[in-house]
């Protein structure tokens, strides 16, 4: 009993009721800016840890920062896009019926993949100052790579987002998943980069 009354007094805390005007400023009043910030964050991680790998592996020196920061930027094209691919799909797919949630997940793997892997080395290609033949050519032999292993990951975690995880967390949970395809994401896009040097 002596617990619950102290559970009872950290629920009703003004710590706790901070971070719930917090969550709700960021989940709600700010929902773009945060699932973007949720999205760039992931991806510098990502591309963080996979450089930490490669250098463990003698793949490379030391730590590319300027990788990071086009990875971080390519994080909040591609974050944007998920936010709005999300809302929209919730428009024209309202509800948590199975039939609407599979259309979620096929619309979001056969359109919304692919857009999201061309965006990815879209921004990078533009931050690189990449021709169009080199941006057309690592699509061609990297994206192919990044799209079957998304058919690998993302259905089943997007039948749990579309059907348990409320709307404005959704790309909050998907960054939390993304995490591990982050590191993958950049292996790939720099798997050739790392192995010149």
């Amino acid at each position: 009993m002596h617990y619950a009354r102290y559970i009872f007094r950290i629920l009703q805390s003004k710590a706790v009721a901070q971070c719930h005007y917090v969550g709700r400023v960021l989940f709600s009043k700010h929902l773009l800016l945060t699932n973007v910030g949720i999205s760039s964050f992931s991806s510098a991680l990502g591309d963080f840890i996979e450089q930490q790998y490669e250098i463990v592996q003698n793949e490379k020196r030391k730590w590319d920062k300027m990788r990071t920061y086009n990875m971080t930027v390519s994080g909040i094209t591609v974050g944007i896009l998920c936010h709005y691919t999300y809302y929209y799909l919730d428009i024209l797919y309202p509800g948590r019926t199975l039939r609407n949630i599979i259309k979620k997940v096929l619309i979001d793997q056969i359109v919304c993949s692919p857009l999201c892997i061309g965006l990815f080395f879209g921004t990078l290609a533009v931050l690189e100052k990449s021709d169009w033949d080199t941006y057309k050519d690592e699509v061609i032999e990297k994206g192919w790579r990044l799209y079957f292993a998304e058919w690998m990951v993302w259905p089943p975690a997007q039948l749990v987002n579309f059907y348990i995880v409320p709307p404005k967390f959704r790309v909050l949970y998907d960054n939390l998943i993304s995490l591990g395809f982050d590191i993958y994401t950049s292996y790939i896009k720099h798997e050739v980069d790392s192995k010149e040097n």
